[in-house]
């Protein structure tokens, strides 16, 4: 498949995808006129490292700024996925600012990419595999899902009802995410490549991008490829930018806010996961708003996406060179 052709489709897709029904545009830049505070992990993440959120900052603007092919690798993945390429420049520039460094050259991450090839990893919780777990019947409701997102949403949502936290036949669970317990074989809280995806989200997103950019579906049987498919750039782009289309479409379809026009409040999503519940919790609060007569909540941005928001005529301009 051309790279015209793989564009034409994602632009058809996310059209489709993006319903016609009207929805409240969220207005561009930030609602809290001071940033939100920062978590304390963050911070204490950043000193670990001798660094200062200002330095990481200006570390991922170098790569970006010195980079015309990386920037030419957002702009294709962002019209193939029918979005503004801010949005995927918002996701790289939070996660590196506030969870890991950025690498000085992208090569590096290609590098990294192929390591991944020899290396034995498995996402397993006490040395029972992912894929013997999600068999217990516990899961049963998940078996006929076909879409990777609603499947692994669905596995997700069993193991925080049923097992986070609890005792089930005489084994305790750890009261953490799923993502932490099973798909981070270096340590829990690990994300890799450019767009920090945690590899339960590239699991998740699968599909679509099997459907729209046409690259080989993910098998949770073989970690390595998936690593190997969050740290190549070639590859995980596309990952970041089916995870901000599926939070523009939630928030359009579920809550009926247009929200394309603020990467902001679309980083805030990419930080914090679970767009769809969050759209759910967002209408839930409105519709108790309207009932009562009062003005309804917008979208709002956190620290992360604050910093986007703030930074986005710096970052607009580098591609506009």
């Amino acid at each position: 498949m051309t790279k015209t052709i793989l564009v034409t489709l994602g632009l058809t897709l996310a059209t489709a995808m993006f319903a016609a029904e009207a929805a409240t545009m969220v207005p561009p830049g930030n609602s809290h006129v001071e940033q939100p505070n920062i978590p304390g992990a963050s911070s204490r993440r950043t000193q670990a490292t001798n660094s200062t959120f200002q330095a990481k900052y200006r570390k991922v603007y170098a790569l970006l700024q010195h980079d015309t092919g990386l920037r030419g690798k957002i702009e294709q993945a962002a019209a193939t996925y029918g979005i503004d390429p801010m949005h995927i420049v918002g996701a790289i520039v939070g996660e590196h600012t506030y969870n890991v460094d950025a690498y000085d050259r992208l090569q590096t991450y290609y590098v990294k990419a192929i390591s991944y090839l020899s290396s034995r990893l498995s996402f397993a919780y006490q040395g029972e595999d992912i894929t013997d777990f999600v068999q217990r019947p516990q899961f049963q409701e998940c078996v006929g899902k076909s879409d990777s997102y609603e499947l692994w949403e669905c596995r997700e949502q069993v193991w925080n009802l049923s097992f986070r936290g609890k005792t089930v036949g005489g084994e305790s669970f750890p009261d953490d995410r799923f993502g932490a317990t099973f798909f981070q074989p270096y340590y829990a809280g690990q994300t890799f490549g450019l767009g920090q995806l945690n590899p339960l989200t590239a699991l998740q997103m699968s599909d679509l991008v099997h459907q729209v950019s046409g690259l080989p579906k993910l098998d949770v049987g073989d970690p390595n490829a998936v690593y190997k498919t969050i740290m190549d750039p070639d590859l995980t782009l596309d990952y970041v930018a089916a995870t901000i289309r599926k939070s523009i479409d939630a928030y359009h379809s579920i809550a009926g806010f247009d929200i394309s026009g603020n990467p902001g409040i679309t980083s805030t999503l990419y930080n914090v996961g679970n767009p769809e519940q969050r759209a759910h919790a967002l209408k839930a609060e409105n519709d108790r708003r309207r009932a009562a007569g009062e003005p309804e909540k917008l979208p709002e941005e956190n620290y992360y996406g604050w910093l986007v928001n703030d930074k986005l005529p710096e970052l607009n301009a580098l591609f506009q060179e």
